[in-house]
């Protein structure tokens, strides 16, 4: 879904270098992070791939235009935000002001997400079996009304729609915050594997950029960078299968290959209001690529 960024961004202003690196016109326009991921999902829907939910950073979370095109498509998601994020309690009211102004006015004022779980008691959680013991990390969650909105006075948000505000409290002291549209009878534990099931998805790509050269591309073409992220993801699903493949001949025993992170389960990307339960299920997943032992054939 990534792949579209490694588009130097000087080059959108500059119709002349795209024309002759073969970039089409329809990719020139200039497009936020958040608009190039939608688009990208919309491929993805429309070629009928498989997935239980949209998992992002804050750095496509912090946009409550992204949030609202995830919700409009039906989908899952759980993204991390800023501890400034500001939010309203999940019971807030909107009511007629006094005085002269007519529009409705929530009822309590919007608060910090760190302000929020402050005062929440933040307990031990243990989503998944590590390769030496229990993965755990201290949490707190509480339903909220995202204030994205409409604006009103003083500049601030309306209540949007509402979702888990889960906070995570990592071992060296600091602290990240998350929002999610999961349902709200998903336990904590499924609550929070769905969260850190994104580290997966870090790790592929980091391994797509060192071990299998993703991120070594010098060409100038546009056509050559999606051929050489092409052979690069082809040779990633191929090492994937085989790692995959050897972890169901030696099963969760001694001789199993490590397992470095939760896989989500591969769910049909249904509409948020049809789904019940938890939309993330995880299972077992292998630690580093295996190594080919010899050259792959094509088929003919």
């Amino acid at each position: 879904m990534a792949l579209r960024l490694f588009l130097p961004d000087a080059w959108t202003g500059d119709p002349e270098r795209c024309a002759r690196a073969g970039v089409p016109e329809t990719e020139i326009a200039s497009r936020s992070k958040g608009e190039i991921a939608l688009a990208e999902l919309d491929r993805v829907l429309a070629a009928g791939v498989r997935f239980g939910a949209v998992l992002a950073d804050a750095g496509y979370g912090a946009s409550a235009e992204f949030r609202r095109g995830l919700d409009e498509r039906g989908l899952r998601w759980a993204v991390g935000i800023a501890r400034t994020q500001k939010v309203y309690g999940s019971d807030v009211r909107l009511v007629a002001p006094g005085g002269r102004k007519r529009r409705p006015v929530p009822d309590e004022e919007p608060r910090a997400a760190d302000e929020v779980l402050a005062g929440l008691r933040w307990r031990p959680v243990a989503w998944r079996r590590g390769t030496k013991r229990p993965l755990a990390l201290r949490v707190a969650a509480a339903r909220v009304r995202v204030g994205d909105g409409a604006t009103w006075a003083n500049n601030q948000h309306l209540p949007g729609g509402e979702a888990w505000l889960v906070g995570e409290l990592r071992p060296g002291g600091e602290r990240k915050y998350h929002l999610s549209n999961l349902p709200p009878e998903t336990p904590l534990r499924a609550l929070v594997a769905a969260i850190k099931a994104r580290w997966v998805c870090e790790q592929a790509h980091q391994q797509l950029k060192q071990e299998l050269g993703l991120g070594h591309f010098e060409g100038r073409s546009w056509t050559g960078l999606h051929r050489h992220a092409l052979m690069a993801c082809i040779a990633f699903t191929y090492l994937q299968h085989l790692r995959l493949a050897g972890h169901r001949r030696t099963g969760p025993g001694k001789n199993a290959a490590p397992r470095s992170g939760a896989a989500t389960f591969a769910e049909p990307a249904r509409r948020a209001t049809r789904r019940r339960g938890t939309a993330v299920r995880t299972r077992h997943s292998a630690g580093p690529l295996p190594a080919l032992q010899a050259p792959v054939q094509a088929a003919t």
